[in-house]
């Protein structure tokens, strides 16, 4: 039975075009095949100079395994090194993979593959405007940075500088918000702590503890009970101690030690009337609002937290590595 589904999958490689790419399911790396032959497949990885047989045999096992699961094949128990198997074998008109539910199963009907046509696998030039604050602040952001000499920031009037911070302020709001968004699609998408790649980058799933103290009597019970007093771990209360400072008559110099406070310019209002004379004066009708900046330690390997955690107190998220950008022309 086999014999005949490994034909069939021969015939669709020696269909494909010499440029056609496909891309694993769980690390999303992609590659072309560069030669069919009867007993294996061999293909080459796009972004290293790498190139790997696939054998009948390997195909044939995971054929077995799809076809005596109802439900689908989990990717997860794929060795670590062999998702480009179900890729391939996904040009297949039998086999399908879901990539949200991490499966890849036998159909009836008509399946997709994991092949990327030319359109999808290189820059498109048909764009559209996404309706995103982001979007807009970024064109904005690029608009002011094109018009001011900004290597030499002491040189610039403060109209400029205040117009610069504040959009810098938007753009690091509104990127982080999205980023939010984005991160909570893709750990869907992300299985078995594997990373995915991309030409900008590499994400991975992660799993953290979050601890909160029980009840303050259990926690000093258990711990008198182990032969630690309670003076030990107790302490005074911030929170509490300004509480105090309100219905008495101590000064904050009585019970604080006050260094020089810490200036730092903060936006409290931004008012566009119209979009810059630029690439950037397309979605001019686009409202604004009143915001304030965040602070975000910027990072070179940052973590994207998930909003949800599990009954173990435990929260996921995706790290993402930084690529070097490559040069874009405008």
């Amino acid at each position: 039975m086999f014999s005949g589904s490994w034909n069939t999958l021969l015939d669709k490689l020696d269909d494909l075009p010499e440029k056609a790419t496909l891309i694993t399911p769980l690390s999303h790396r992609r590659f072309r095949v560069t030669d069919v032959q009867e007993q294996r497949v061999i293909i080459g990885f796009v972004d290293r100079d790498e190139t790997r047989p696939l054998q009948r045999e390997q195909f044939e096992t995971l054929y077995r395994r799809i076809t005596d699961e109802p439900d689908g094949f989990e990717l997860d128990r794929l060795p670590a090194d062999a998702d480009p198997y179900p890729a391939v074998l996904s040009l297949h008109p039998q086999f399908e993979i879901d990539e949200d539910e991490g499966v890849i199963t036998a159909q009836d009907g008509r399946t997709t593959s994991q092949l990327l046509d030319g359109e999808l696998a290189g820059d498109s030039d048909e764009r559209s405007e996404p309706d995103l604050d982001v979007y807009a602040d970024a064109l904005l952001l690029v608009d002011a940075l094109e018009r001011h000499n900004v290597t030499t920031l002491s040189e610039m009037e403060t109209d400029a500088l205040v117009n610069l911070y504040t959009l810098l302020s938007d753009v690091q709001r509104n990127a982080n918000d999205f980023r939010q968004d984005v991160a909570g699609v893709l750990l869907n998408r992300l299985h078995h702590d594997r990373p995915v790649s991309s030409p900008f980058g590499s994400v991975q799933r992660t799993t953290r503890r979050n601890r909160s103290l029980k009840n303050e009597d259990e926690v000093l019970s258990k711990l008198e009970d182990a032969g630690i007093g309670r003076e030990r771990v107790t302490g005074v209360d911030r929170s509490k101690v300004d509480d105090a400072l309100e219905v008495t008559r101590l000064s904050e110099t009585d019970v604080y030690d006050i260094d020089e406070q810490s200036t730092s310019a903060r936006p409290i209002s931004t008012r566009r009337s119209r979009r810059p004379d630029s690439k950037a004066s397309r979605n001019s009708s686009r409202r604004r609002r009143v915001k304030t900046p965040r602070n975000y330690a910027r990072r070179s390997r940052t973590s994207m937290d998930a909003s949800t955690s599990s009954s173990r107190n435990s929260s996921s998220g995706v790290w993402i590595s930084k690529r070097k950008e490559p040069n874009r022309h405008r």
